[in-house]
């Protein structure tokens, strides 16, 4: 899976959370459900500046072994999240009917170390 389709996949499996299971918007409330370990997937925007906002979340989510995801923009990423802003960072907690794509995501970025970085 490229990276384009990988970051599709990202925001069809935020949008399927967001619908029918459970997500964290922000990069404060996605570190918290990452460093827990009830974080899913987790999804940032590379736009984000300053990059110290979200830098610590790809060698936290490779420790905790959840799938990363980054994605071009925040915006983008507010929208799929339900938000009428951008946001950072999104944990998806509960996958709902997100479950298969949340799966092939972590398949595609390396099963259970889940870090894909650019």
């Amino acid at each position: 899976m490229d990276d384009k389709q990988l970051q599709e996949k990202a925001f069809e499996a935020v949008e399927q959370a967001l619908a029918s299971g459970k997500i964290r918007k922000g990069t404060n409330e996605t570190t918290k459900a990452a460093e827990k370990g009830i974080a899913k997937l987790v999804v940032v925007a590379k736009d984000t500046d300053p990059k110290e906002v979200i830098m610590h979340l790809a060698p936290l989510c490779k420790e905790k072994q959840v799938a990363y995801v980054e994605v071009p923009n925040k915006v983008e990423l507010g929208r799929a999240a339900g938000l009428p802003v951008g946001t950072s960072a999104v944990a998806i907690i509960q996958e709902g009917n997100a479950k298969t794509t949340i799966k092939q995501i972590s398949d595609a970025v390396g099963g259970n170390n889940g870090s894909k970085e650019e």
